[in-house]
């Protein structure tokens, strides 16, 4: 189904109510402008072994071609709902969502990330032997632009220490938000997501849903978590950092918590993209991906081709490469 959605709004819980036939689940993606990863994207969705659940995929206005490819896959697979309006930003898109999931449950998904097959099994089977648990993550395996592995996350799994984590650290990450899935009843009882919040909105929302019900991640990794320039992590990190003391004090205020003299500040910056790409070059070198390595290396000349450390990085590309030839 491709239709037009109204403009968006906080879902209200009186008109968002599932109609006959709901599946069990609701993922529930908006898409800005991320072609080159869509297919992967897109398609480890359609390929969990959880079978029973709805696809409400949005797309915020994309000028990159995405429109037509997500009309392909909307034309094979009729348990995606596609939506295709002008841009309103990433918060606007989640709460119109919000409106339009039929689930119990509503898991996220970000458009440039990878679930694997038995994410919404594993997650679903948890919602069901613990009914105090609204919010569900799990660790994540971090990859590069061309999903060449980087390290694996150490989430936290129980409530006490994720709630800690972002009360005291202000970590969104604390539940990774492309691998969350959260009760869709618990969502809108906090009222899904602040539409003044246009980046750390998903701190926001899960510091609600922790006063209204359990947190947990699962201990195993259920989603390949990209990493590369356009990522929220390198275009949004001032905006990040400007609005988590706006987040914790109302969490902090709505709990009767006496506020902390200073709330922790964000210290990670973003390297120069010559030096990122180095990291990930290495990386990639560690794993075994020459072919990655050579592409990042190569990346590091074009942005910096005067840095020795870009040179010699692309020359132990090519030494290393001759020698597994041989």
């Amino acid at each position: 189904m491709t239709t037009t959605a109204p403009t968006a709004t906080a879902p209200d819980p009186a008109s968002s109510a599932p109609a006959g036939n709901a599946p069990t689940v609701s993922v529930l993606m908006a898409t800005y402008n991320f072609r080159p990863y869509l297919p992967e994207s897109v398609e480890s969705i359609l390929n969990q072994t959880f079978r029973d659940f709805e696809f409400v995929l949005i797309d915020d206005g994309s000028t990159d071609d995405s429109e037509s490819l997500l009309r392909e896959y909307a034309a094979k697979d009729a348990r995606i709902r596609l939506i295709v309006r002008p841009n309103k930003g990433l918060t606007k898109s989640l709460n119109e969502g919000l409106g339009l999931c039929r689930g119990e449950f509503i898991a996220r998904m970000d458009a440039d990330d990878v679930s694997l097959p038995q994410r919404l099994e594993k997650q679903v089977a948890y919602f069901r032997e613990h009914p105090e648990c609204v919010l569900l993550g799990s660790r994540v395996l971090r990859i590069d632009p061309y999903g060449s592995p980087l390290d694996e996350s150490d989430h936290k799994l129980t409530h006490e220490e994720i709630d800690r984590q972002m009360l005291q650290d202000g970590l969104g990450f604390a539940i990774t938000h492309p691998v969350a899935t959260f009760r869709r009843d618990a969502a809108l009882k906090v009222g899904g997501y602040r539409e003044q919040f246009t980046a750390s909105q998903d701190l926001d929302m899960w510091l609600r849903l922790a006063e209204v019900g359990k947190l947990a991640n699962l201990p195993d990794v259920l989603l390949k978590y990209r990493s590369h320039l356009k990522s929220v992590r390198f275009t949004k990190l001032a905006e990040q950092k400007r609005v988590k003391t706006a987040i914790l004090t109302d969490a902090y205020n709505r709990r009767g918590l006496p506020l902390p003299s200073a709330f922790p500040e964000v210290k990670w910056m973003p390297p120069p993209p010559a030096e990122q790409m180095r990291r990930w070059a290495r990386a990639a070198l560690k794993a075994n991906n020459r072919s990655v390595a050579w592409r990042h290396a190569v990346g590091a000349l074009r942005h910096e081709p005067l840095a020795i450390a870009s040179w010699k990085l692309l020359a132990r590309v090519c030494v290393g490469g001759v020698r597994e030839s041989r």
